[in-house]
């Protein structure tokens, strides 16, 4: 059974590489990054365990430890459970669960990550070829730590499959999931700001390390914390081995006995729910009442279109991904701000990031619409009502987030001289970036998550095309903006106070002028291209 889970998978690895050459591009570039950050890792690792082997084990540790974390809880949000080896697949062919269960983790473990991460942790273990016995403990850890990854990997995303499958759990769980991910830059900012400081015998605050000792002094205090975690516990077998420090060992193991066993029981358990309850969007039985952003809104094309996105944009879990992240932002900041002491003007770059957001949101719209977009063609919309539809719901909550971001940034921080150089640049940004996406989304589509889908699963092979085309997106966004940037940035450094007022001016002409002819562009496009914008979002389905 597990080998034909395997053989199933390889299959289908097979048959999509062979429909789609943007799929097999991606698998090659992966795999050629893959043996990439293999070679330079595994070399790192061997030359630093022969120059300090102690320091090289918990730098592994750390890193170990942020890569099983990253197994548990990536999947969540960033490339969504395997769609092609869903658990709910197999519930009409009566396999024994236990077998099931073995058959999908040895299937999940055929994937260009999880082969990049085994061959990773195998090679990085030769840090330890000088000692024989603390060598087989780092290949025993290494692939304790890969059944972590994979086993991990599939309990998580099958338990709290049925609360993605709930609009309301939705956005908690996006949230739940982002902020601790946002959170590492703060900490390790406050883990490298707080290594340098000791207090001395009157109470009094010193500087004791120089930046190397800093460094060394966090990443022994992080590796100790990590060494104790179900994570990070694997990668520091060897260096207990290899230190005589037999108990700590024994404990270690301990810890990744008893997570991975704890893991396989709860994806066992959450596997035989998934095979006899049906998961369905609970939002599809909430009673509602009247018209909604319809009965508030012109009767006319445009006017249709514009509820319909509105209405998207609220209800929609699918756009919670860009939203949540536009009210974490200050909070990241300040973190960022308290930890490594970068001061309040650390706040001036919120309201362009959050303009960024929003404007590049609408990058891919047809795409969300999905079979959606057959009542565009069916009804004939025009070209500029479905284009200007979509930009209004964005400019109308955009503008005004955007411009109370600029002032309470230079509120906190005080620059009160920077305001028309911030709001320039949020205004600017905003402006081109929904020109940009208007004529993104009629041109470069790809595959997102379906209506009624977790907002954190991507379709099988769509990463290539996605990164693609956000990369074509961004680029052009960065080129049109770079004036309104440069102008800004030299009012900020006190070049001269004239260059805000400048930066202001040429970020609403900017934003406007990219607007009207993204908009109208845009409108060309999608009227010559409906037939194959409606073939692609059918194929995606």
């Amino acid at each position: 059974m597990v080998a034909h889970f395997v053989r199933l998978k390889l299959t289908l690895l097979a048959n999509t590489l062979r429909r789609s050459v943007w799929q097999t591009i991606g698998l090659a570039v992966a795999l050629l990054y893959g043996l990439t950050v293999i070679t330079f890792l595994v070399g790192a690792a061997v030359v630093g365990g022969r120059a300090d082997p102690a320091l090289t084990g918990q730098v592994l540790t750390v890193v170990g430890a942020a890569v099983v974390l990253g197994w548990w809880v990536v999947p969540l949000f960033a490339f969504g459970v395997d769609s092609t080896l869903d658990p709910l697949r197999f519930a009409t062919y009566a396999i024994p669960r236990r077998r099931l269960l073995a058959g999908l983790a040895a299937a999940g473990a055929v994937s260009v990550p999880a082969v990049v991460t085994l061959l990773a942790g195998l090679g990085a273990a030769f840090a330890w070829a000088s000692d024989p016995v603390a060598l087989l403990a780092a290949l025993l850890g290494a692939v304790a730590a890969f059944a972590l990854c994979v086993v991990g990997s599939r309990a998580t995303t099958t338990l709290l499959a049925p609360l993605l499958d709930s609009r309301r759990y939705r956005e908690i769980l996006m949230v739940v999931a982002i902020v601790p991910l946002l959170a590492v830059g703060p900490f390790f900012a406050w883990l490298g700001s707080s290594a340098d400081r000791q207090v001395d015998g009157s109470g009094v605050t010193v500087t004791t390390t120089g930046p190397g000792e800093e460094l060394l002094s966090g990443i022994t205090t992080l590796a100790g914390i990590a060494s104790w975690t179900p994570f990070g516990a694997p990668w520091a077998l060897a260096g207990a081995v290899h230190d005589g420090a037999w108990p700590a060992a024994l404990a270690r193991l301990a810890v990744v006995v008893v997570t991975l066993a704890a893991a396989v029981v709860v994806w066992d358990r959450s596997l035989a729910r998934t095979l006899v309850t049906p998961r369905g969007d609970g939002a599809a039985t909430a009673s509602r009442r009247g018209l909604g952003w319809f009965a508030r809104v012109p009767a006319t094309p445009t006017g249709a279109v514009a509820a319909r996105c509105a209405t998207y944009w609220v209800r929609d879990p699918r756009y919670a991904a860009s939203l949540a992240l536009v009210p974490l932002l200050p909070v990241v900041l300040v973190a960022v701000a308290l930890s490594s002491g970068a001061g309040t003007e650390l706040f001036l770059v919120v309201a362009p990031t959050a303009a960024f957001i929003l404007g590049i949101g609408l990058s891919n719209d047809v795409g969300y619409d999905n079979t959606a977009f057959a009542l565009h063609v069916a009804a004939g919309v025009p070209g500029r009502a479905d284009r200007w539809g979509r930009v209004i719901p964005v400019a109308v909550v955009g503008v005004p987030l955007v411009v109370a971001f600029a002032v309470a940034a230079v509120l906190v921080s005080g620059r009160w001289d920077a305001l028309p150089a911030v709001l320039g640049t949020s205004l600017g940004v905003l402006g081109v970036g929904v020109g940009v996406s208007s004529v993104a989304s009629a041109r470069l589509v790809y595959p997102v998550p379906k209506p009624g889908e977790s907002a954190f699963k991507t379709p099988q092979g769509a990463t290539v095309a996605t990164m693609v085309a956000q990369a074509v997106a961004f680029a052009i966004v960065a080129v049109l903006t770079a004036p309104t940037v440069v102008l800004a940035l030299l009012g900020l450094f006190g070049v001269g106070s004239g260059y805000g007022w400048a930066a202001l001016a040429v970020g609403l002409v900017s934003a406007v002028v990219a607007l009207v002819v993204g908009v109208r562009w845009g409108a060309r496009v999608y009227e010559r291209r409906q037939p194959e914008l409606l073939a692609q979002v059918t194929a995606f389905s």
